[in-house]
């Protein structure tokens, strides 16, 4: 008897333990691979063109961005700061390696989305095939009904109660059956 009154009880706090505390916040994961090279972000970011010479200008334009500046890096231009969503641009080293692909960087508030960018001769440059469409923001996983905040909702605190009022009234019963005295 004594060793279902402790089961019931150790169910009882482990349930009452896992409805109380807020859900753990994941790590940021390494963003995936989207089959082009480039990674899925919760911003959108692009450069054009795809393919440049060396000495040559391209755009950088990011959305989606909620902080008021995305830093861009790469080995072959000096690093851009892009204000307010607005597009900027960057002039690719002369000395580029042709042939050469480079890495583009782009950090909003930590999250890091990459892309590529090709060195050609400036006379063979091929024409760039449109970039894909990207989503002007991505999912926000993790932001349920209160919007965003680490409390609970109504639905969670009324299944809560309702999960430790039947543990409870079970243990009761129990009890009472193994005591001899039958509801």
């Amino acid at each position: 008897m004594r060793a279902i009154r402790t089961a019931s009880a150790a169910l009882l706090a482990t349930a009452a333990v896992a409805l109380s505390a807020p859900a753990a916040s994941a790590a940021p994961a390494a963003p995936a691979e989207d089959g082009t090279g480039r990674n899925i972000t919760s911003f959108g970011f692009s450069v054009t063109p795809r393919t440049v010479a060396p000495g040559g200008t391209v755009t950088l334009t990011s959305d989606g961005c909620e902080v008021p500046s995305v830093t861009v890096t790469s080995g072959v231009f000096d690093t851009v700061t892009l204000t307010e969503g607005r597009p900027g641009s960057a002039t690719v080293d002369a000395d580029a390696r042709i042939g050469a692909e480079y890495e583009i960087a782009f950090d909003c508030k930590g999250e890091r989305g990459t892309t590529t960018l090709t060195v050609a001769p400036a006379h063979t440059t091929p024409p760039t095939p449109p970039a894909p469409l990207t989503p002007h923001k991505g999912v926000k996983a993790g932001f349920g009904g209160s919007a965003g905040s680490d409390a609970l909702g109504a639905a969670e605190l009324t299944a809560g109660a309702a999960l430790i009022a039947g543990a409870l009234g079970t243990a009761v019963v129990l009890t009472r059956r193994r005591a001899g005295g039958r509801p």
